[in-house]
C-alpha cells in the first residue's frame, strides 16, 4: 500500500461563475414603492370597511328611536337610518375611489 501524506490528495480547483439578473420592470403606473401605500383603491375600500363596521356596531349597541303619537309609542332601530346613508356613501365611494377613471375601456 502506497503511503500519501494528507496534502497529495487534496487539489483545489477555482470556478468563476457570473450569473446575470434581469432588471426589475418599473411599476405599471409610474409610481414609486415608497408611493405604493397611497393606492386610492386602497384608501377607498378600508373606508367603506369602516363604514359598514359602524352599521353593525350601530346595530348591536345604538339605541332606538322612540316616536310618540296620538296611537302611542313607536320605537324604530337607529340602525334603519344609519344604513341608507351608509349606503349612500358607499356608492358614493366605490364610484369615485375604485372607479376606473382615465383607463381605456375596450
Amino acid at each position: 500500500m502506497p503511503s500519501y501524506s494528507c496534502c497529495d490528495k487534496i487539489r483545489l480547483e477555482v470556478i468563476s461563475v457570473t450569473v446575470s439578473h434581469d432588471t426589475s420592470p418599473a411599476l405599471p403606473s409610474g409610481r414609486k414603492w415608497s408611493l405604493r401605500g397611497l393606492v386610492p383603491e386602497f384608501w377607498a375600500s378600508l373606508s367603506i370597511a369602516v363604514i359598514w363596521l359602524s352599521v353593525l356596531f350601530t346595530g348591536v349597541y345604538g339605541p332606538d328611536i322612540v316616536i310618540s303619537n296620538t296611537s302611542g309609542l313607536s320605537k324604530i332601530p337607529s340602525v334603519v337610518v344609519v344604513v341608507v346613508f351608509a349606503y349612500l356613501a358607499t356608492h358614493a365611494i366605490a364610484r369615485f375611489g375604485l372607479g376606473h377613471r382615465g383607463r381605456d375601456t375596450d
